[in-house]
């Protein structure tokens, strides 16, 4: 899961947990399918996400089939802090680096773990270096944590506001673009229905996956997308598998 610069309805239907208030529009047109409240995925939510993926997409069920069953919540941090924390971390370094670097940083803290912003705040800029972070990160570090001391982020609410809010609040901190939001909205709030168009990791899977002679725009990926609502988190995790294990398509199935 790259990003392509430089370098996750609400009813029981949706197979998720209810929370929040009325989401806003993140694309022109999009309005209509927006869930009226924050939402997150359930065990038996993914299963269902698959199932109906599987049905409504026959190009992507033929990689769902293949691959087996989601396992986006197999891996993530223990809380919300650590998860932002390893976001920073782990910014342009492969992920053998960036899980040495973390390992050294929760190391600073009792039972390896962070325990909170102000935890943070204490440590020395000579503590974060020695570590491995680079000044820049050290900043990141250093925002991060006076946001949440001084209330700009409240990570309890993250739980329970729209998608589009939670974006909002995390790319207010210094280094968090929309990538690093989107992917915390589907990978540590299980939101169903995020579809990371900036991401290179999706643009490749879409162009190889629909034999796409080149590679597709964001317009023409929301437009793919449709068929994929309230789920798009879930299929957007699929085409990434179909990265590391591209599935046989048959003829009758490839779009130009």
């Amino acid at each position: 899961m790259t990003r392509l610069r430089s370098q996750k309805r609400a009813s029981a239907s949706v197979g998720g947990h209810a929370r929040g208030s009325a989401q806003p529009p993140t694309s022109p047109g999009s309005d209509r399918h927006r869930p009226a409240v924050a939402i997150s995925l359930t065990p038996e939510g993914y299963e269902k996400a698959r199932r109906t993926l599987m049905r409504r997409d026959p190009v992507l069920g033929a990689a769902i089939k293949s691959i087996g069953a989601c396992g986006m919540a197999d891996r993530q941090r223990k809380d919300h802090l650590s998860a932002l924390v390893g976001a920073i971390v782990s910014q342009q370094l492969s992920t053998k680096a960036a899980a040495t670097i973390y390992g050294r940083f929760v190391a600073l803290f009792h039972d390896t773990h962070v325990p909170e912003a102000a935890a943070i705040a204490m440590l020395t800029d000579a503590q974060l270096r020695g570590v491995g972070l680079s000044g820049q990160k050290v900043s990141y570090l250093r925002d991060l944590s006076t946001r949440i001391l001084d209330g700009r982020l409240n990570l309890d609410e993250l739980d329970t506001l729209p998608d589009e809010d939670v974006i909002e609040r995390l790319t207010a901190v210094k280094g968090f673009g929309r990538w690093t939001a989107e992917m915390f909205l589907m990978f540590r709030l299980h939101r169903p229905d995020v579809l990371p168009v900036g991401d290179l990791g999706i643009v490749n899977a879409i162009q190889r996956l629909y034999r796409m002679r080149t590679r597709p725009k964001a317009t023409r990926i929301l437009k793919l997308g449709e068929a994929w609502r309230p789920y798009r988190s879930v299929a957007s995790w699929y085409l990434w598998q179909t990265l590391r294990n591209p599935p046989a398509v048959s003829e009758n199935l490839k779009q130009k």
